[in-house]
């Protein structure tokens, strides 16, 4: 049997050759000879040889700054093609997949999931109406982790686009050479373009780099992904899904997450809103224009007659209309963007759609017509594909979610109860901030126009105009309104009470995030006296939505008590609301890295608490294009996706309906199969390793008085804040003091700087010192048995796998003196967790079942060990004298570029 990953391996070889001989060319083969040298080097040392680990190190300390700049560099080019090749042999693999002869799905598609579910006894009927009830919406933030320009990435889109053309079985040798010729090119191209940006990216770049993403990728993924469930649930189930089936929904934060960014104006917010209505405009009216072309038949049934009269061509002369309401549409946008009084915008001959139903009633007409004269294949065409894309991204792609911190709104009230004379607020006891609330909530007569908003103070003024700004967009523009460090029921009542003095006509609907260890802990608790509030719970009509934060748990409590704290939270919200009769969302805060939530999706959602998922929305075959269906306050669960995972997980049309695949394949087998609940032993252990690993976790981090010292010191913390990759600040108010802790830094650079080291402490710190050899019998059942168990203790695996201790004692050569015991016994703890993870799978690999990556480490970390190297020389200097020099921060910059494309995130 011939090896399935040959090819990726001729890839990154073919790749590699031809990054070589741009680097003869623009560099001299001098540089090319000295690479040549680093990489056998570092190849060997991989292999075992010490030595050459020590001739490495010193060959670069030894180089000058501009030639160690160029190495470092030419590795780090060398593995971003290693990722391109990578992505590409996922979508090779794939199609693969579709073409088995023998008809072997790919394992999470969705052709597989229904076939596996049939056959394991789930009835036919209930895997139809779970496909039809399940709502995952996919949440897109602009959390500070894409280090990629956007330049760089159309770049490598081109690289993978020729690599798929050198795949063409019927290439001719003239055609295979063009294909070579555009990627040295593109590939001469990346080398001589600045990959370091030198502006911080605005809130808007944000929020068009997003827009770009639902243009390139998800525009042609959705109705792919929608026809592959389709077929697939027509051969299970022999009834498919309705066109107005929507199992996946966007939301996004771009532009108008406020949370510690500054940056997110009230404007930037509006501003955001218009961009996703001009880009949705744009791309339905290009859809429309194509539609046009193709039906030019001249049978019509007589509903469709009726409004078209007697015109030859009927279906063009309906679709006219719209496009010139498609038009407007995009014009009414580009004037609102372009105005200081969007008011104005609105005065157009033609009618813009504001309306999504507006919309589909045409489209629906048309594909009735074509169904009632016999053309039912023309209709499932194009046509169909608009009705999808209706279905899932209305008029806006995405509803965009306003989040702010809970201390922000009891701010605003406050300075309301002074004007007011309501009385104290902020200092009040918790059950009379709710009696206040709840009495200014029922009788609704102060209004945000009233009152003096011009007096209040910058940061009040700033919540005030948010929500006056909000009651000024359409209603299909927003989302949920999140509340960041939620702990108290009159957190959620605040909001609800601004959004009524604004004059929201139709409210969001409040979300509040617990994501400490401790506010997780009462979340249960805080969720039952919210909803023991009779106003609150007529006002949320049987639906909640809450939402766990992954990375500042973590952060907190380290990652395995975390995973604990958050099933243990979502335990209690679910329990809670089951027993108020109200149905609950999850919405989950997971980051990119395994620290910050991160990890295989198909395993994240098994791994959640049982649970019975809503089928309260589900879609009807009969009303299938009565109507287009809104998901946005009915979703089974809401994932973020942060940062370069976007680009990894919908960077390419084919990579993106794979990941689209999996989230339902692993939904519906989550909603018709749920794991059963854990052994009640096995949760005492999981209890008492948690404690264990949490007490372990913050002796390090927050009880070690030197440890922040050395953490300033042994990574690159203090320097990353300066890099431009997004529009937020790195640390929190106030920042982060030699005398204070680590609380103020935020997770992604936290996380970032870890990861920097190779590491990675924040994903297995306090595991160590919690598996004991008495518990290995006990924890082998619970890996066989329990996904969570396997899937917290797999994914610590990964870290573990990925981390390098031997590259992180090198950072300790910027230590003093005095703190390098703290590095090594870190890097003995690592030892110790090593050694208890392989001690409870029962195997000496880490990777033991995952091969694929274990083969992509090994190729990775010989790449990945000079640019580290090189890195380290680079802080050292930077922090003995030559901070404010523009060369060493630019190499600076590029080495965590390559890092980063070496681990395959940031933070």
């Amino acid at each position: 049997m011939s090896d399935p990953h040959q090819p990726l391996r001729d890839d990154v070889r073919l790749l590699g050759e031809l990054l070589g001989q741009v680097l003869h060319h623009h560099e001299g083969p001098e540089l090319l000879a000295l690479v040549e040298e680093v990489r056998a080097l570092s190849k060997s040392a991989h292999a075992g040889n010490d030595d050459d680990f020590d001739k490495l190190a010193d060959l670069l300390r030894e180089l000058p700054i501009t030639t160690a700049f160029r190495v470092a560099r030419a590795f780090a080019h060398f593995l971003t093609l290693a990722n391109i090749a990578e992505q590409h042999h996922r979508v090779r693999r794939r199609r693969e997949h579709a073409r088995d002869a023998r008809g072997r799905a790919q394992r999470g598609s969705c052709e597989d999931t229904c076939a596996r579910l049939l056959a394991a006894g789930v009835p036919a009927g209930a895997l139809d109406r779970a496909a039809r009830s399940i709502r995952i919406e996919l949440v897109l933030t602009a959390h500070p982790t894409e280090i990629v320009r956007r330049t760089l990435l159309q770049k490598h889109h081109r690289i993978a686009g020729e690599l798929a053309s050198l795949d063409r079985p019927d290439l001719t040798a003239s055609e295979r050479q063009d294909a070579l010729d555009a990627i040295q090119r593109e590939i001469a191209s990346v080398w001589q373009t600045d990959e370091v940006r030198h502006e911080r990216v605005s809130p808007l770049d944000e929020v068009r780099a997003g827009l770009v993403v639902f243009e390139e990728s998800l525009w042609g993924a959705v109705p792919r992904f929608l026809r592959a469930l389709d077929r697939a649930l027509a051969a299970a189930t022999r009834t498919g899904l309705p066109l107005n089936a929507a199992p996946v929904r966007f939301g996004s934060w771009i532009g108008g997450d406020r949370d510690g960014n500054p940056n997110i104006t009230p404007e930037v917010t509006r501003q955001a809103t218009w961009l996703a209505r001009w880009m949705a405009a744009s791309l339905y009216l290009r859809e429309i224009r194509a539609l046009r072309a193709e039906l030019s038949l001249t049978t019509a049934s007589d509903a469709l007659r009726v409004r078209t009269g007697d015109a030859h061509e009927p279906y063009r002369a309906l679709l006219a209309g719209v496009r010139d309401r498609l038009f407007a549409t995009r014009a009414w946008a580009e004037a609102a963007l372009a105005s200081e009084h969007p008011e104005r915008a609105s005065a157009t001959a033609t009618a813009p759609y504001f309306d999504a139903a507006e919309l589909l009633e045409p489209l629906a007409l048309c594909y009735r017509s074509l169904g009632a004269t016999g053309n039912q294949l023309i209709a499932a065409g194009r046509l169909a594909d608009i009705l999808r894309r209706l279905a899932v991204f209305g008029l806006t792609l995405a509803r965009l979610d306003l989040r702010q911190e809970a201390s922000r709104h009891t701010d605003a009230i406050e300075w309301i109860a002074q004007q007011r004379g309501w009385g104290p607020y902020a200092a009040a006891a918790e059950a009379d901030r709710q009696s206040l609330l709840v009495r200014a909530l029922t009788a609704g007569r102060t209004r945000l126009a009233d009152l003096p908003i011009d007096a209040a103070s910058e940061q009040v003024r700033d919540v005030l105009e948010t929500f006056r700004m909000a009651a000024t967009l359409h209603r299909d523009s927003l989302g949920a309104y999140v509340i960041t460090m939620a702990g108290q029921p009159s957190d959620v009542l605040a909001v609800e009470l601004l959004q009524r003095m604004a004059g929201q006509a139709h409210p969001q609907r409040v979300v509040p995030l617990f994501e400490t260890a401790d506010d997780l802990h009462r979340a249960g608790e805080t969720i039952d006296a919210l909803l023991r509030v009779p106003w609150y719970r007529e006002r949320i009509r049987g639906h909640q939505e809450v939402m766990v934060g992954y990375s500042d748990s973590a952060k907190d409590a380290g990652r395995f008590a975390a995973a604990w704290i958050l099933y243990r939270g979502q335990e209690d919200i679910i329990s809670t609301c089951e027993r108020h009769g109200v149905a609950v969302t999850l919405f989950h805060g997971r980051g990119g890295s395994i620290g910050r939530g991160g990890g295989p999706t198909y395993l994240a959602i098994q791994s959640q608490p049982p649970r019975k998922v809503s089928e309260a929305s589900e879609a009807s075959e009969t009303s299938e294009l009565s109507e287009v269906s809104d998901t946005s306050d009915t979703a089974s669960v809401r994932i973020t996706e942060q940062g370069e995972t976007i680009e990894a997980k919908f960077g390419l049309v084919d990579i993106a309906v794979r990941t689209l695949e999996v989230y339902t394949s692993a939904m519906l087998e989550a909603t018709v199969a749920p794991q059963p609940a854990p052994r009640a032993e096995w949760r005492e252990s999981v209890d008492r390793v948690a404690d264990e690993a949490r007490a372990a976790y913050r002796a390090v981090v927050y009880e070690t008085p030197e440890f922040l010292e050395y953490f300033r010191n042994a990574t690159p913390e203090p320097e990353l804040a300066a890099i431009n990759i997004g529009s937020r600040p790195a640390r929190r108010p106030g920042g982060i003091s030699r005398t204070g802790g680590v609380e103020s830094l935020r997770a992604i650079p936290w996380q970032f700087a870890w990861t920097q080291t190779r590491l990675l402490l924040p994903s297995w710190l306090g595991i160590e010192a919690a598996i004991t050899e008495a518990d290995k019998t006990r924890f082998r059942e619970m890996y066989d048995g329990w996904p969570f168990f396997r899937s917290t203790l797999d994914l610590i695996a990964i870290a573990l796998a990925e981390a390098d201790p031997r590259i992180a004692a090198q950072y300790d050569r910027l230590v003093p003196a005095a703190l390098r015991p703290l590095g090594a016994n870190l890097r003995k703890r690592f030892t110790r967790a090593s050694d208890a993870v392989l001690a409870v799978m029962a195997t000496r690999d880490l990777l033991h079942d995952n091969p694929v990556l274990r083969r992509s480490i090994d190729v990775r970390n010989p790449y990945v060990d000079p640019i580290n190297l090189v890195q380290i020389e680079l802080l050292r200097r930077l922090r003995t004298g030559g901070a404010s020099d523009p060369q060493l921060q630019h190499a600076f910059v590029v080495t965590v570029n390559g890092i980063a494309a070496g681990m395959r995130n940031t933070g």
